[in-house]
């Protein structure tokens, strides 16, 4: 790029970057619109997208051949016995919120549960690339496909038909859309969901975006958060199947210690503090 149209670009940026600083922090603002963006027009999210399902695929033929196989930290006892299931996390593993998110980037407000509410309401929400072949691919195979969101029960007809419409399937037969307060006991934290599919079922993959889409991680620390992800590392892209979302999730409150009553400006200046500037990571032990 010619330094003269790089000096106009870059001053345009600028100008619409600093024109959102004043929006609120979390999955608005500079992070927001980037994370937005990327999700929305890069081919790089769409081919991580694609992989990751592509990958969900191949592991779970392999998950079926072995009768023991389990993917769920919650399943007790032995498995074989009980019919295959695999486990599904909803926003941004197969429902794409992004719209949701320049919503609220284009109206520089935060996250709100009514916005939230209209937007669900709506269940215009498109499959997260790959989400919906391979959620058809488990069905074909025999497998039940739960899906555990955190979205709330009086949102549960419409997520279904969001769902419907787009032809994931969902089993008449069972209660496969498992909302946030659906039964007493299921709140936000989603390991009692799965020990109920597991009571059930042999859950042989989980997909989520979020690490409390696999363990029981609320509130945890970023130091905690860490030290999970390491202590299950045989599990990732094996019965685990992470997808991409940099826009919001439980690590981002944890950057701040998921201290509620922070203004947006004391947000943003705990996460600036812990931009690493000196290659930390990269002199940790390899695993």
């Amino acid at each position: 790029m010619r330094p003269v149209v790089r000096s106009a670009w870059m001053a345009g940026r600028l100008a619409l970057l600093f024109g959102l600083a004043g929006c609120a922090s979390g999955n608005v603002g500079l992070e927001g619109l980037d994370a937005t963006l990327w999700t929305q027009h890069s081919a790089e999210y769409r081919a991580s997208a694609e992989q990751a399902f592509r990958t969900a695929r191949q592991m779970l033929d392999v998950g079926l051949a072995d009768p023991a196989w389990s993917a769920a930290v919650e399943q007790a006892g032995d498995p074989s016995t009980l019919p295959p299931a695999v486990i599904l996390d909803v926003d941004e593993t197969v429902l794409d919120n992004s719209p949701f998110q320049a919503r609220l980037i284009r109206e520089e407000r935060e996250f709100n549960p009514e916005m939230w509410g209209r937007w669900v309401e709506e269940a215009q929400a498109l499959p997260v690339p790959g989400a919906l072949e391979f959620a058809r691919y488990a069905a074909d195979r025999g497998v039940r496909v739960f899906y555990v969101t955190n979205r709330d029960a009086e949102h549960e007809e419409a997520t279904a038909r969001n769902l419907s419409r787009f032809g994931f399937p969902l089993d008449s037969a069972a209660d496969v859309l498992l909302t946030r307060g659906e039964r007493e006991g299921w709140g936000s934290n989603k390991s009692t969901r799965r020990a109920w599919v597991a009571e059930r079922h042999r859950v042989v993959l989980l997909a989520g975006d979020d690490l409390n889409d696999f363990l029981p991680v609320s509130r945890s620390s970023l130091e905690q958060r860490d030290s999970l992800e390491a202590e299950y590392a045989s599990y990732w892209g094996v019965r685990w199947i992470m997808l991409p979302n940099p826009a919001y999730g439980s690590w981002e409150a944890a950057l701040y210690g998921f201290d509620s009553t922070l203004t947006a400006e004391q947000r943003r200046a705990r996460k600036g503090e812990r931009l690493k500037t000196d290659g930390e990571r990269l002199e940790e032990e390899p695993r």
